[in-house]
């Protein structure tokens, strides 16, 4: 029986199948992307697709700290938009 990857959510704190999750990517020459295929290279920070989990971690500084960078209000509002549209 083949594993299913798990990460944690930025937000809430809990572990959830890493394709239910949104992935949020440090690149070295794109800087700041919402990673939608889960697969681009980069560091990255996982989010529960809740703005609940959203407003949180943003509150927090919780995705700033593990991607090591400021996140401009630019970034998190394509993010609240892309949790918008998939509820």
């Amino acid at each position: 029986m083949k594993k299913i990857p798990e990460r944690t959510c930025m937000g809430c704190n809990q572990k959830k199948d890493k394709s239910s999750l949104i992935r949020i990517v440090k690149n070295k020459e794109k800087g700041i992307l919402i990673d939608k295929t889960g697969k681009l290279e980069g560091r990255g920070a996982y989010i529960c697709n809740n703005i609940n989990c959203l407003d949180k971690a943003i509150k927090s500084k919780r995705i700033d700290r593990k991607l090591e960078t400021n996140i401009s209000e630019e970034i998190y509002n394509k993010l609240r938009g892309v949790i918008i549209d998939k509820q």
